[in-house]
């Protein structure tokens, strides 16, 4: 467990896929990018897959346990998962959930960053062939942009927006849709930041004169926020996310926040440190 003043946090890890490794550094050569992040034979490499367990203090919502992402779930075939890489040695998110004692059941709130397919694949799991909430007592939170555009996807967006992971949540009456920034409790909250997606949020915990952001796909690896011009081929927005990483690292440095990456393999958190005219996430 991380403590951030009374809340604590645990990370749970849903595996590890594959993507295209130039597709994470978009425009910056791959002569510049290989040695941060050095790619196996078919240029891909393993990112990890971790969502967020906050159990926040404070009155009224002492002990209320919330779940920010959701991983890939366990709707995948066998072959979608051979096609995505996924691997999952040490179980998945549920798995590594109930290694906590807790069960779907026990989760008061999931908050998606945005809805891409490993960010929500875990919001419905299937029940006799449907898909159904996978937290039955859950109210979901999204970004009302992010979800009409996941409802109407385009040809770029479709493979990722699927709707088996959204509607059946909709259809149970467990969807709370915000627009801009929310306050979730005492200690936890929303903050929009556009880039990857129009409707993109990353989530703020703040306890005892600690700080702690989980940024979502803000910051996919941390060069990304080292080095606000290397921007992901997968944002679609990536002006947008050129500027919403200014504005989070400005913060987070005041701030002496602990940053949380919720698909770096090899940081799962870190801080942000001012090195001259550079910076650098350091490891706790």
């Amino acid at each position: 467990m991380i403590r951030i003043g009374d809340v604590e946090l645990a990370f749970l890890s849903d595996g590890t896929f594959r993507v295209d490794a130039g597709g994470l550094f978009g425009l910056v050569p791959k002569t510049l990018w290989q040695g941060v992040l050095p790619p196996d034979e078919d240029n891909c490499t393993a990112l990890a897959l971790r969502g967020l367990l906050i159990v926040s203090a404070g009155r009224p919502e002492r002990g209320k346990r919330i779940l920010v992402d959701t991983g890939m779930g366990r709707k995948l075939s066998p072959e979608e998962a051979r096609l995505q890489g996924l691997q999952r040695e040490d179980g998945d998110l549920l798995d590594n959930l109930q290694r906590l004692g807790l069960s779907p059941a026990d989760i008061d709130i999931v908050i998606n960053t945005h809805l891409h397919a490993d960010h929500c694949g875990g919001n419905t799991l299937l029940r006799d062939g449907a898909a159904m909430p996978t937290f039955p007592n859950a109210e979901y939170w999204v970004q009302r942009q992010e979800w009409a555009d996941a409802c109407y996807p385009n040809e770029r967006t479709w493979v990722t927006y699927l709707a088996e992971n959204l509607l059946p949540v909709q259809a149970a009456g467990q969807l709370r849709l915000v627009s801009g920034n929310a306050r979730v409790t005492e200690h936890v909250r929303t903050v929009v930041t556009r880039g990857h997606s129009r409707g993109h949020q990353s989530v703020v915990i703040e306890s005892g004169g600690e700080t702690a952001v989980l940024l979502g796909d803000l910051a996919v690896l941390t060069p990304h926020l080292e080095r606000l011009a290397w921007i992901s081929a997968y944002d679609s927005e990536p002006l947008e996310s050129l500027e919403s990483k200014r504005a989070m690292r400005d913060w987070v440095l005041e701030r002496h926040a602990l940053l949380l990456f919720e698909h770096d393999p090899r940081t799962p958190m870190g801080y942000l440190i001012n090195e001259g005219d550079r910076f650098r996430v350091r490891a706790p």
